[in-house]
């Protein structure tokens, strides 16, 4: 899950990554490991429900309510705003803007996605029509070990609704009738959820906005080939198995996620670096820092854990440290000590991915590096 400023910038990034693989001829995007295999199933009922509600057709609220989407969708909304009435007052929100009413905390953002229903309509049109399946998951497969063996049907839900902080996501579901159960790692199915409505604020034409979603869904697709691969490697079996603490947790994201962001970047062609990229990275290098250091502590409470870990990716850019310090990192475990490097780091655990930036940061003091606490706690482990 990406943060709205990180998604603005990562966002307009996705579209010249996929102007380049667009560009490239098709052969370059056959499979190289046939078994990798991913396959993405799109359900567009929850965005077409809305989209009709936004353009003051007849509808239902209850049954718009109710699709599969727009119940993940909610439960998500209300998890990241830590309120949970959110969803069962989801019908509520839905009648009021079907008879104009004003919407006090409209947490769905129904209003904003209303004004812009030609343009969530014409996004969602073109992504009915041109298929992008096999590019993302060869932009993926890429940054896996070349005998990674998975089997993975991802079912894709696109809504036209949600918090503002969340534009594209993975969730683990297990479904009770069409009430979903969020789960963790290793259980319940693998699902990723796309709002259009949070979609068409990028780029300034559906064409520029279309390859922006293909590059949100390369980047979720990676999360969930990661998850998926996770299942059957023993190395992270015994990872979540041994390591369960908060500081565990909040590597095992960054190592997840800082791969996920480096990808994007690394496709764009030639390793180039955004504006004020170091700036950005030393922020949020000191703040993993002392976030870091409060998981450590024996005296931190879960709920204050819970906080300091979602802040990590589902805060805005600069406060987005888990994510921003974990690209950093990748991006120089790949151009200092190879692309094998990296795909070990895939194949290991966390652990092994911080291991090989301290070995980096250990040679070039112009590094941004960990404090003495987190680099002993790090090298600690096996």
């Amino acid at each position: 899950m990406k943060s709205k400023k990180g998604s603005k910038y990562f966002l307009s990034m996705f579209f010249w990554i996929y102007v380049l693989i667009i560009s490239i001829p098709c052969k370059q995007y056959a499979q190289v490991n046939q078994d990798f295999n991913i396959q993405l199933l799109l359900d567009y009922n929850s965005a077409e429900q809305c989209i009709a509600l936004y353009e003051d057709q007849f509808v239902n609220t209850q049954i718009i309510a109710s699709t599969r989407g727009n119940r993940i969708a909610a439960s998500t909304t209300g998890l990241i705003s830590n309120n949970q009435n959110v969803e069962s007052s989801l019908i509520n929100f839905l009648d009021s803007l079907k008879y104009h009413q004003s919407i006090q905390n409209d947490i769905y953002h129904l209003e904003d996605a209303r004004k812009s229903v030609n343009e969530i309509k014409e996004l969602l049109t073109e992504l009915k029509t041109r298929n992008f399946n096999q590019k993302v998951v060869a932009t993926v497969e890429q940054i896996f070990p070349q005998d990674a063996k998975l089997s993975l049907t991802i079912p894709v839900y696109v809504v036209a609704l949600g918090h503002e902080n969340v534009d594209a996501y993975v969730r683990r579901i297990i479904w009770f009738g069409d009430r979903p159960q969020f789960v963790g790692e290793g259980q319940g199915e693998l699902t990723i959820i796309i709002n259009l409505a949070h979609s068409v604020k990028y780029g300034t034409d559906v064409q520029e906005r279309f390859i922006s979603l293909l590059g949100v869904v390369a980047h979720e697709v990676f999360h969930a080939a990661f998850s998926e691969y996770k299942k059957n490697s023993l190395p992270w079996k015994k990872f979540y198995e041994e390591h369960q603490t908060h500081f565990d947790v909040l590597l095992d994201l960054t190592h997840n996620e800082g791969i996920a962001y480096y990808l994007s970047l690394e496709q764009q062609g030639g390793g180039k670096i955004p504006r004020d990229f170091f700036k950005n990275t030393l922020e949020a290098f000191n703040t993993f820092n002392v976030n870091a250091s409060e998981l450590l502590s024996k005296s931190i409470t879960n709920k204050r854990a819970r906080e300091l870990i979602q802040n990590a990716n589902l805060s805005g850019y600069s406060q987005n440290y888990g994510a921003m310090t974990g690209m950093f990192m990748a991006r120089e475990i790949d151009k200092r000590l190879g692309r094998s490097a990296l795909i070990e780091s895939i194949s290991l655990n966390p652990y092994a991915f911080f291991k090989k930036y301290l070995k980096i940061a250990e040679n070039d003091n112009n590094l941004p590096n960990f404090t003495n606490l987190i680099k002993n706690k790090i090298l600690s482990e096996e």
